[in-house]
């Protein structure tokens, strides 16, 4: 079956909505007036219950089906937030706020979730509860995190939750999915490393920090180069160098910020052991002090192989067959849905943006077009995971 006939219909107002939180971007936990739009929304759809507040500004409907006999509970997720980028598109919709835009496509992924909730409040044709939950803070702040942590699954009774995500490049009408470890984890690094100051010309009475910071920095790639399993995905990124302020001055110390990206937990492990262990045994060569802080950030974002099919299978009958990739290559991005997969089984999927700018790019914007895609996808995979009887 393709695209729902009756999502198709309001595929005009899944766009008006979507417009209007792109001109209204806010980041992080600061999604007052979208959260606020969201939960009037889905009261208006006759939604049996709206919740604000979930791990602070997030929200969640509850749709009962026309039946409840099955006692299955499935969760929907979508993200709210922007990003702190300055838009560089001259659509109508462009945003109206200084350094703020959707430059990620939330404002889609939230009109798509709604178009859902609006079509599945009116039918209710299956059999037990959907959850529409809409997320804020995922670019960084782990909003998902925060709602787990506050109980979003052992409060709605969520048994599996799934996800979905726009990606340019791929196809309008087109989706793409795979089992397993989709998205990596991102961790960080922050190294000070202190050395001994002095005048340029005298480099023979310092430990320079900045030579320092160069071999570190060489020695740091030889962890995916030589300690990672060449079959296996891993990123070191030194992403920032800090030291000194001009010419003639060998500075007192240096700072490097950097990223690390893996695909498993033991991946994962050693990277952050190689890390430490790389970091500190160079500074010690040159006689230099170091202080290495490693923070975890979002983990594996890890596909349940089971709902995987399931979510692909109801992609193919939104789609066709042939509009679906079940073996996308994992993404060294990262996504803080991770934590909802960490605590229910469920799915995480990419539908197709088309030929349009990267997402994080100040040229990006969210394809309409993709819209009735996604909304309809949200509302099979509730009526095919809990049919109606």
């Amino acid at each position: 079956m393709p695209v729902i006939n009756r999502v198709a219909d309001f595929a005009d107002e899944i766009a008006t909505w979507r417009r209007d939180f792109h001109e209204n971007p806010e980041l992080l936990f600061d999604v007052h007036r979208t959260a606020s739009i969201v939960a009037d929304k889905l009261k208006a759809f006759g939604c049996d219950e709206v919740v604000t507040g979930i791990g602070r500004t997030g929200v969640v409907g509850v749709i009962k089906g026309r039946s409840s006999s099955s006692g299955k509970v499935i969760g929907l997720r979508a993200d709210m937030d922007a990003l702190p980028i300055q838009e560089a598109t001259e659509v109508p919709y462009k945003s109206k706020v200084p350094g703020k835009m959707h430059a990620c496509g939330h404002d889609g992924h939230t009109a798509m979730l709604l178009g859902a909730a609006k079509y599945l409040a009116e039918t209710r044709n299956f059999d037990g509860t959907a959850i529409m939950i809409f997320q804020p803070a995922e670019e960084g702040g782990g909003g998902g995190d925060a709602m787990c942590r506050e109980g979003l699954m052992e409060r709605f009774g969520i048994q599996e939750v799934y996800g979905m995500h726009n990606m340019p490049g791929i196809p309008v009408g087109s989706f793409a999915i795979r089992p397993g470890p989709v998205m990596a984890a991102s961790d960080q690094f922050h190294v000070v490393i202190e050395g001994r100051g002095a005048h340029a010309a005298r480099p023979h009475e310092s430990i320079d920090p900045i030579v320092v910071a160069s071999h570190v920095v060489t020695a740091l790639q030889s962890i995916a180069a030589r300690n990672v399993d060449p079959l296996h995905s891993a990123v070191v990124t030194v992403g920032s160098i800090k030291a000194g302020d001009t010419y003639n001055v060998i500075p007192q110390s240096a700072t490097l910020l950097g990223t690390v990206r893996t695909l498993t937990p033991e991946w994962r492990d050693l990277c952050e052991e190689r890390v430490k262990t790389v970091v500190q045994n160079v500074c010690a060569a040159f006689g230099a002090k170091v202080t290495v802080e490693y923070r975890r950030g979002y983990p594996v974002t890890f596909n349940d192989p089971e709902r995987t099919h399931f979510m692909a299978a109801v992609a193919k009958d939104v789609a066709g067959e042939r509009n679906v990739d079940t073996g996308i290559d994992p993404l060294m991005g990262a996504e803080d849905f991770s934590y909802m997969l960490e605590a229910r089984p469920g799915a995480y999927i990419f539908v197709g943006n088309g030929n349009t700018a990267g997402v994080h790019h100040p040229a990006y914007d969210f394809n309409d077009e993709a819209a009735p895609y996604g909304a309809s996808l949200w509302a099979r995979l509730i009526e095919a995971g809990m049919p109606a009887r």
